[in-house]
């Protein structure tokens, strides 16, 4: 896997002069899809000690750097400075990005401001194939995490193991040249992992539904254990959550599906307001549900100085669900 991540390199623009910006812990895959090809090929890499987007910056331009791998907060939290536009970032070739939903908003502002190529990359550390968004090269496709890589197989597979018709949604399963043995000493958790087809090919399932539009681009709906089912229907959060960001007070929103007496599940909004916003819970509930449909309205909008992540950005949405105090 790794040896595939430096082959690449000079697709993407590395060699003995590429200088990468990591503030990503090195532990993780995502950061070492862009340090594996700048070491690879003669390059230097700049790491933070932690994330902070004026430092980010500062070090962007100070020692003009060519690529950077980030996660969608950090990108967005870039983005958002009102000082972002002083700094010379002309110096970069691509920027990639991965592990988290990258809204389509957020991509083209990026493509719009920030010099260089800007590369979306979808899949599991496991090596469960991947899809990847040049999206340089298709604006019209933000919305979308890309076609298969090279050599990357990817499917779609229902509630009982069988491939959609073209144009249905189901789960991401993926086959690539780089997938684990399985996990260690848990021969169960491996088996729950593996889909295989007709001809016996091995798949790992990454948890995801989607679909694909006729170019053969993917569009991620949302996690499949995140899927609140409510009355009867399926709501994606991921739905609501675009809704929510609309909002001009709104600046992150994640929505998670909570148990109900008269639903079974209904959905709740947790909201970071944006520095410098006055609004009320109350307020964004009201604005929301009269944008969403009637089977997706939420229950509650509750406010929050930040929504907890994993060290690579990722929300933890459990934490969300456990930090509720009331039933609905």
């Amino acid at each position: 896997m790794r040896w595939t991540h430096v082959q690449r390199g000079r697709i993407n623009g590395y060699d003995g002069s590429a200088v990468a910006l990591i503030s990503t812990p090195l532990y993780s895959n995502t950061t070492l899809v862009c340090f594996f090809p700048t070491i690879g090929m003669g390059g230097t890499v700049v790491m933070m000690a932690k994330f902070e987007a004026g430092a980010y910056l500062a070090l962007a331009e100070k020692h003009r750097v060519t690529h950077t791998m980030l996660v969608p907060v950090q990108y967005q939290r870039i983005m958002a400075r009102e000082d972002f536009g002083r700094y010379n970032l002309s110096s970069f070739r691509m920027k990639f990005c991965t592990s988290a939903p990258f809204s389509a908003a957020l991509k083209a502002d990026i493509l719009k401001r920030w010099p260089g190529g800007l590369i979306e990359y979808y899949g599991m550390t496991e090596g469960g194939g991947t899809c990847m968004l040049e999206a340089h090269l298709y604006p019209d496709k933000l919305h979308t995490v890309g076609k298969p890589a090279p050599g990357h197989d990817i499917r779609l597979i229902d509630e009982e193991g069988r491939e959609v018709p073209p144009g249905a949604l189901g789960e991401v399963v993926g086959h690539s040249p780089a997938m684990m043995a399985g996990y260690h000493k848990q021969p169960q958790k491996t088996a729950e992992a593996e889909w295989y087809d007709p001809s016996g090919k091995r798949f790992i399932r990454t948890g995801d539904i989607g679909r694909f539009d006729e170019d053969g681009f993917l569009t991620l709906m949302d996690r499949k254990k995140d899927m609140i089912i409510s009355g009867g229907f399926n709501i994606y959060p991921s739905d609501l959550e675009a809704v929510l960001v609309q909002h001009p007070a709104v600046a992150e929103a994640a929505v998670v599906g909570v148990p109900s007496e008269r639903w079974g599940e209904t959905p709740v909004a947790f909201v970071v307001v944006r520095e410098g916003a006055a609004v009320r819970g109350e307020e964004v509930l009201d604005w929301a549900n009269g944008r969403l449909g009637k089977t997706q309205r939420l229950a509650a909008v509750e406010l929050t100085t930040q929504l907890p992540r994993s060290a690579i950005g990722k929300v933890l949405k459990r934490e969300l669900r456990d930090s509720l105090k009331k039933n609905f």
